[in-house]
This record gives structure tokens, sequence and C-alpha cells, in this order.
């Protein structure tokens, strides 16, 4: 049995040494999006191992979005071409990982979240488009129905500051601010939204949206400042 198992890891750690060895490759430019990888047969020769260690390094890459596999006499594995909105719930989720594993307080969230986001603000005034303005006229509308439950107040709260973010139309922002938009906020709402003044953040969403609309970042950059203090003071009352 411990021979099985001593063989098992052994497989692992190739299979992860030829993953680590593909994956430097494509980081490099060696390998560019859409290229062809070479054939399991081709990898395990060049490598020196099976053809079983070769398939469990492929899959430890498709996990990591980096490659994808087509079949048929035209497939094989390919270099996955990434865009930035797939990448936004991986970012999303290792900020949901730090923060929960690590007890991170409130405070420590709020400011993080905040200060990404005000970073924002005047790339968003200068850039913004008209969805982004009706996005947020359409989710301050939804926060304003008395019916709306605590969890969908807080989705929609998610929704309009993921317009604002994306109004500054600058996909590496939007893709790093996916970590405190769908990442932390989500956590804060958690603890917040229970004893939250429902009216005072629609005020500070609707003055947002005008601020926006009129393309006053500065204005942005105040109003978020505002509700940073608004949270801290429910989180922490």
């Amino acid at each position: 049995m411990s021979d099985n198992l001593q063989a098992a890891d052994i497989k692992q750690d190739l299979s992860a040494s030829i993953a680590d060895r593909i994956r430097a490759d494509i980081l490099s430019g060696c390998l560019a999006a859409d290229d062809r990888l070479p054939s399991e047969q081709d990898l395990a020769e060049a490598h020196g191992v099976s053809r079983a260690t070769v398939r469990e390094a492929l899959k430890r890459l498709a996990a990591q979005s980096l490659i994808r596999t087509k079949r048929g006499a035209t497939g094989g594995a390919f270099v996955n071409r990434q865009s930035f909105p797939e990448a936004y719930a991986q970012m999303a989720s290792t900020a949901t990982l730090l923060i929960t594993l690590n007890d991170v307080d409130i405070a420590t969230a709020c400011e993080a979240r905040f200060a990404l986001e005000r970073g924002c603000a005047r790339l968003a005034a200068k850039h913004r488009e008209q969805v982004h303005i009706d996005t947020m006229r359409r989710e301050v509308a939804r926060q304003r129905d008395p019916t709306l439950s605590d969890e969908a107040f807080c989705a929609s709260d998610v929704v309009f500051h993921r317009a604002l973010v994306d109004a500054a139309a600058n996909p590496v922002l939007s893709w790093q601010l996916a970590a405190a938009i769908e990442g932390i906020e989500p956590l804060m709402n958690i603890l917040t939204y229970r004893q939250r003044d429902r009216d005072a953040v629609v005020t500070l969403h609707n003055a947002i949206a005008d601020a926006l609309e009129n393309r006053v970042g500065s204005k942005i950059e105040s109003l978020l400042d505002h509700l940073c203090d608004q949270t801290l003071r429910t989180a922490l009352a």
C-alpha cells in the first residue's frame, strides 16, 4: 500500500512539474494564445514520463483555464485565450478566501474596498457611457423597493458598484477591482445589511449616479468616502 502511495506521489510531482514548465512557457510568451501544444505522446517522450502523467499535467492546466482541449482530427490541447471578464470570478474568489481564512476585520476590509474603488472614480467620470448610468439608475430604483429582501438589496449593491468600476473603461482596473466589488463587498454586506439604513445608502447611490452622469470625478470620490464612513459606523455600532 505504501509503495502505491509513493508511486502516486511521484506521479503527482512529475505532472505538477510538467504543468509548471508549460505554464512558464505561456507566461513568457514562448506559447501564445491559440497555439497548439505538442501531442501527449510527444510531451511524454520529451519529459521522459508516461502519457498518463502528461494527461494529469494537462488537467492541471485546464483547471487553471490556461489550456482548452478539442477532440477530432484537428483536436489537441491549445493555449486558452482568457478574457478579463472571465478572470473576474477567480480574482473575487481569491479575495473572499484570503479575507475569510485570515480573519480580516471589517474595518480593514472596508477601507481597502473603498480605497480601491475610489481610485477609478475620475476615470469613470471621464469614460462613462449611458449603459453605466442606466444600470446604476435601475439598481437605485430596485433598492428603493421596500419589499426587496436583504439578500437582493446586497446583490443590487454589487451590480451598482460594478457598473461604476466598469465605467472607467479600463479592463485591467476592472479585473483588479473584481476582488473589491465581487470579493470583499459581499462579505461586508453580510455583516452590515441587517442594520444598514437603506434610505441613506440609496441617497448616496443616487448622488453617485448623478455625479457620474455629470462627469464630476471629485464628487464621486467624496461620496464614496461618505459611503465608507457610513458602512464603518453601521458595522462597528
